[in-house]
């Protein structure tokens, strides 16, 4: 795997019934890491690769505990970058649909541009495993606070799945 998107296997925080990362009330896992560093980032906190508590089995069977419940729609990786750290986004994303198969859904946002992933060997197979894609960087002029799911506009929101 390219270090470029490897990443370091930190989560900076699981934040649970939580109502703004997606549809339905979802549990939400902020990867730590970004290369990226948008100007105004929401996130500029979580751009250190080592911020927060590493993955491991023990924080992985924590977060599929707060899934299994019928109230929760399903799973948001966000960050941070999650594509810059596969070392957490890939096995977290095959625990999920080991464990809900697809009757729970993942979003997850990443400031690649859909185009960028689909044409990454590495990173268009993840698409197969995700509903929707939150793509783009954030830029602090297109902000716009009243967007769904998003803060710039544009950042894109692709139904990956029927």
């Amino acid at each position: 795997m390219s270090n470029c998107y490897e990443g370091h296997q930190h989560v900076a925080k699981v934040m649970k019934d939580v109502v703004t990362d997606g549809e339905g009330v979802r549990i939400s896992v902020y990867v730590s890491g970004c290369r990226f560093h948008c100007p105004d980032c929401f996130n500029a906190s979580i751009w250190d690769f080592q911020k927060g508590r590493l993955y491991d089995q023990s924080l992985e069977d924590e977060i599929m505990s707060l899934l299994d419940k019928p109230y929760i729609s399903g799973l948001s990786i966000l960050g941070g970058e999650p594509l810059q750290n596969l070392a957490i986004t890939k096995p977290l994303i095959k625990a999920f649909r080991n464990k809900f198969k697809n009757t729970k859904t993942i979003w997850l946002w990443s400031g690649y541009m859909l185009e960028y992933i689909q044409n990454d060997a590495q990173l268009k197979p993840l698409l197969n495993d995700i509903d929707v894609l939150v793509d783009g960087p954030f830029v602090a002029h297109l902000k716009k606070l009243d967007l769904p799911f998003r803060g710039s506009l544009n950042q894109r929101i692709h139904y990956l799945k029927p």
